[in-house]
């Protein structure tokens, strides 16, 4: 993939605002060449991580007095999961799928994000060069998302399959609704979850099985000729990631930037391939209010130089393969705080570009 990205600066995701409006106000003035559609969960459950892609699942369940959700694998499920394979296969077959993936849509209930930036798009008229949507990975989801016996959907093989499905489709959904906006659409698959990947709590995830429930969600991103990202805001085996057929890896490279380079061969040869790092170099925690562009540039730099020394290859390989974001999302911040986040990350761009 040759796509020109250098220090293009987006986001991972979620706003800590209450309106869309107020959200997307601050996404156009700073990452106006990546906008994203705001996740809001501060303004109610149904726009929390794993609840957001939760509509139109067969069996999911929404606990409004516990503020959870859960599936409900008891009974006679056979007809609930024949009309959503029936779906899928009308719009996902390789060879006879439309492409319409409406079936598992995200409505204005779930995101109000999603049809503000629309509507504000379609406003301003034109195309940027990017518009970045995300999914939450189909790990993270399967192993927070229980069943009624609080068992993770992960360990139960016929639920894992349809969540993995299902997700790929609302990725498919997203980049349809928004490419008439962007010369290229960019989709994350947020799997925070690996960060625990080859702890005591999830030893019996195999590597082969999550290299598979990503990469199907990698392949359906594909489809409709988009670039398929992973964000993880914790340390990981990256080249998992990798290995899932990624185009773009983001990661936190304020706590953890240094290990990228634990996986010299694989980031050399994913980089060589045409693939992209996304720094989360600006910190999404109150560390935010000790930073400034000029020591997230040096901090950057070192970062950039311990990785070329490394995987051999050069500081310019690596710059022209760099997109820049926040570490994670800011949904849990203040508002000034991140509103911080994001002006930092601006400037940062601006600075990178005028030093390189």
């Amino acid at each position: 993939m040759s796509v020109p990205v250098k220090f293009l600066a987006t986001a991972i995701g979620s706003f800590p605002h209450e309106s869309a409006e107020s959200a997307i106000d601050l996404i156009s003035s700073t990452i106006p060449d990546a906008p994203v559609w705001p996740q809001l969960p501060k303004i109610g459950l149904q726009e929390q991580m794993e609840i957001q892609y939760s509509e139109g699942i067969p069996r999911s369940v929404i606990d409004t007095e516990k503020s959870r959700i859960f599936f409900d694998t008891s009974g006679d499920y056979s007809e609930e999961f024949a009309q959503f394979y029936e779906s899928y296969i009308m719009a996902m077959d390789p060879d006879e799928g439309n492409g319409d993936c409406s079936a598992m849509a995200i409505s204005a209930d779930y995101s109000r994000g999603i049809y503000a930036l629309e509507q504000r798009l379609k406003a301003e008229g034109g195309t940027r060069s990017f518009v970045k949507v995300q999914t939450t990975g189909p790990c993270s989801f399967a192993l927070t998302v229980v069943d009624e016996n609080k068992r993770a959907l992960y360990y139960n093989d016929e639920f894992r399959d349809v969540v993995v499905k299902a997700l790929a489709m609302k990725c498919r959904w997203q980049i349809r609704k928004f490419q008439p906006y962007a010369e290229k659409v960019i989709c994350f698959i947020d799997e925070p979850i690996l960060s625990a990947f080859g702890s005591s709590t999830y030893i019996s995830v195999k590597r082969e099985d999550v290299v598979a429930c990503i990469g199907e969600v990698v392949d359906a991103i594909h489809a409709d000729n988009a670039i398929a990202g992973v964000h993880c805001c914790g340390n990981t085996d990256w080249s998992i990631l990798i290995d899932a057929g990624v185009d773009m890896v983001n990661f936190d490279a304020f706590g953890f930037g240094e290990t990228i380079a634990l996986y010299p061969d694989a980031v050399k040869g994913f980089i060589e391939k045409g693939g992209i790092l996304a720094w989360g170099i600006v910190p999404t925690s109150v560390e935010i209010r000790n930073q400034t562009v000029e020591s997230l540039v040096s901090h950057f730099d070192f970062l950039v130089d311990n990785l070329a020394s490394k995987t051999g290859l050069t500081a310019d390989q690596i710059h022209n393969a760099s997109v820049i974001t926040p570490s994670c999302g800011t949904g849990s911040m203040q508002t000034d705080d991140a509103e911080k986040v994001f002006c930092t990350l601006r400037d940062l761009g601006t600075a990178l570009r005028e030093k390189y």
